[in-house]
């Protein structure tokens, strides 16, 4: 019989997997194997991240039983194990995920090393290829949104594919699922969320099933809660972003605004592929940093900065191990435009605490904020208060992560130095801010 391997990576599902399909339909038996790789985990691998892949290889395991297989689970370093399981099996083939880290662009050579065996790599992280839609200038990739996603929206996108019917395993030796403690270390955010693919199929149809048509309005309200929080579940592969394409109506304008966040992650992917340097380089050097300030990083870092709209995201963020997206946005401006620090700082510390945190997006949006990115308004800085009156109107996302300003009425909680807090209690601004 021909066995193929079914590497999982960051394709963390069994719908719309092109990894498990081509595997599937390429062979008669079908190894799907998880390596709790050695180079990322356990040092490498912060605990909300380690929580959350935990319990999405559970989820994982659990949908492969259902199909008459299991996920194999060894332990090691990737390209040694996927060497040792091509051959107990005989293995011809090995399939996993595209990718745009140097890293995994390292392991994809490495393992088309491995003798005697096929290596394809499938995209199924993002619903266009970075190959698939470049500029008609011969540029290997867009350095501006817009017109990247005027061509995106003009573009065939796949249809999904359905999970295989049933599975055959072949004998083979695995270890037991992996706990969290075998992940990663530390202590995960207290108010952590986590699951796999039937929690985010569940929270993807609750979310098209009504809350996606207030998107475009309500997106950026922070105290709404209105987004889809799919963005974990995106990053693992719980839920394949084509198929979320696929089952949106972009008639409508919600619609067409949560695609348009789809699109950005494809854009991200794009460039990073291009200039893998810039998950730590500038990507345009345009804006000089000022001098290193720890005791304000450790304000910001901590919610101390007198600010009540960027502590109340970074609480959140320590707390939940994920923020919204205009959260996001005005505490990175806060850390790069305000306060002056490189904005690898910040990256660093949202890298270690958001759960979703995906190198390409994470890295890109740091940089666009610091306008050393692709943003074509590089000198942009988002003024807390500004940004406080117009997504926290009458205080409540501020009100809801500052109990100790929980008494200051409406919108007079985003100002407390008026209302005579003692600084014991909350400290004072530790700068004059300007801005938009």
């Amino acid at each position: 019989m021909s066995v193929a391997i079914a590497l999982f990576t960051r394709d963390l599902r069994v719908h719309d997997n092109p990894v498990l399909t081509a595997a599937a339909r390429g062979a008669d038996q079908v190894v799907p194997l998880f390596v709790v790789d050695e180079a990322l985990v356990p040092d490498r691998c912060p605990p909300n991240r380690a929580h959350f892949l935990a319990a999405a290889l559970a989820e994982l395991d659990k949908e492969l039983r259902a199909l008459g297989g299991a996920l194999v689970v060894r332990r090691g370093a990737v390209i040694d194990e996927v060497d040792r399981v091509v051959r107990e099996t005989g293995a011809a083939s090995v399939h996993l995920a595209a990718d745009v880290s140097r890293y995994s662009s390292m392991r994809e050579q490495a393992l088309r090393r491995i003798s005697n065996t096929a290596v394809q790599c499938h995209s199924g992280s993002v619903t266009a290829t970075s190959t698939e839609l470049v500029p008609s200038t011969g540029r290997d990739h867009f350095a501006v949104f817009t017109p990247y996603f005027r061509r995106w929206s003009a573009a065939h996108h796949r249809t999904p594919l359905p999970a295989p019917r049933s599975l055959s395993v072949p004998p083979i030796r695995g270890e037991e699922l992996p706990r969290p403690a075998d992940l990663g270390s530390g202590q995960p955010s207290p108010r952590l969320r986590v699951g796999g693919e039937s929690t985010g199929r569940a929270l993807l149809h609750d979310w098209l099933d009504g809350p996606i048509a207030d998107y475009a309005r309500d997106n950026d309200d922070l105290a709404a809660d209105a987004t889809s929080r799919l963005s974990p579940y995106l990053h693992f592969g719980c839920v394949s972003p084509s198929e979320v394409v696929s089952r949106v109506d972009t008639a409508t304008e919600g619609g067409l605004a949560f695609v348009r966040q789809l699109a950005w992650r494809d854009f991200h992917h794009q460039v990073l592929a291009a200039r893998p340097d810039a998950a730590w380089s500038d990507y345009r050097t345009r804006v000089t940093a000022g001098p290193d300030d720890e005791k304000a990083v450790a304000a910001w870092r901590d919610g101390r900065t007198g600010y009540p709209i960027v502590d109340a995201g970074m609480r959140q963020l320590r707390a939940e191990g994920w923020m919204p997206g205009r959260a996001r946005l005005i505490s990175a401006s806060f850390l790069a435009k305000s306060l002056r620090q490189d904005w690898r700082v910040g990256a660093a510390h949202f890298l270690h605490w958001l759960v979703d945190a995906d190198l390409a997006n994470n890295q890109l949006n740091w940089q666009w904020v610091a306008g050393t990115g692709t943003d074509t308004r590089p000198h942009r800085i988002l003024n807390p208060l500004r940004q406080a009156d117009r997504y926290d109107p009458d205080g409540a996302y501020a009100r809801r992560w500052l109990p100790e300003l929980a008494h200051l009425p409406g919108a007079s909680i985003h100002r407390p130095w008026r209302e005579h807090v003692d600084p014991a209690d909350y400290p004072p601004p530790i700068i004059d801010c300007v801005g938009s």
